[in-house]
């Protein structure tokens, strides 16, 4: 039964990609469009002008799986920097300092950016497209 899912992997990390994404560009928009309750007025403004337009933009790009590992390689950094930035100075541990998400996404888009973004891309069909288009050498 588990060696069933070895077939599954690439579809399910594609579709974890795509809540991932979807989820990270709800929090984007919270920050630059105000949705979702907005921002707190005592949120500094560098997170809402910094982070936001890379989790909203990001965050499309991820799910829909266009430039897909280099968009969460940068996605994990942004994620990381908040961590430590915003979360690891109330302790260290993420259930002691509200960090969980942060680190999850950190992780998850790691994860990705090394691994690739599984099915349901548009890398791929990118990809797919330039393999079968004919070369010079082929004519």
């Amino acid at each position: 039964m588990i060696e069933r899912f070895t077939s599954l992997a690439p579809h399910i990390l594609g579709i974890t990609r795509i809540l991932a994404g979807i989820m990270f560009a709800c929090h984007g928009a919270q920050k630059v469009l105000g949705v979702f309750g907005g921002m707190p007025p005592e949120a500094p403004k560098w997170i809402v002008w910094t982070a936001g337009p890379i989790e909203f933009v990001g965050g499309i790009l991820i799910a829909i799986g266009l430039f897909a590992r280099p968009v969460a390689f940068l996605s994990s950094g942004l994620m990381a920097a908040a961590y430590f930035k915003g979360h690891a100075f109330h302790g260290f541990l993420p259930k002691v300092n509200g960090g969980e998400l942060a680190v999850l996404y950190c992780w998850l888009f790691l994860y990705i950016a090394a691994h690739g973004p599984g099915k349901f891309a548009l890398d791929g069909l990118i990809t797919r497209g330039r393999s079968s288009a004919p070369s010079r050498r082929d004519s």
